[in-house]
């Protein structure tokens, strides 16, 4: 597999990757990508839809580590295979541990790790962290609709 850079990575505007548009996007760029894992960075903006009292919810992160995914498959699609955006629906939500919620105006870099993927099912463990704090661990299965 081709390796790809982060100058690279960052360039490439995420809502190409993706179904969601404004305002719910909840990734910003990405950082990392190679066979099993993908990294996304995103900072918190004051006026996310997410944002409560000044913190990040929990909903919010867990759409971040979604959107994650689906950037994932949406670079697959369009950068290796050729191929438009996919519909994806989070299958299920598992080990699911939230240590704590950042604050608006933070940035988080969520790393997301497949497992295995099968008949359009994507498995995969994720983790979101702040400064060197683990946020956030989880496993994720996403389901892709075909066509």
């Amino acid at each position: 597999m081709k390796e790809y850079t982060e100058e690279f990575l960052r360039q490439i505007d995420v809502h190409e990757l993706l179904p969601q548009q404004e305002p719910f996007v909840m990734i910003g760029r990405l950082t990392y990508f190679d066979e099993t894992r993908t990294v996304s960075e995103t900072k918190i903006a004051a006026d996310n839809i997410f944002v409560d009292d000044g913190r990040f919810s929990a909903s919010g992160l867990i759409e971040n580590v979604a959107q994650t995914c689906a950037a994932r498959i949406g670079f697959v699609n369009k950068y290796i295979h050729g191929n438009g955006i996919q519909i994806g629906v989070i299958g299920a939500v598992r080990k699911l541990v939230i240590n704590s919620l950042p604050a608006a105006g933070q940035t988080i870099t969520t790393s997301v790790e497949t497992i295995s993927e099968v008949f359009g099912m994507t498995l995969a463990k994720a983790t979101v962290t702040c400064d060197g704090e683990e946020l956030l661990s989880t496993e994720i299965k996403i389901s892709v609709r075909e066509g």
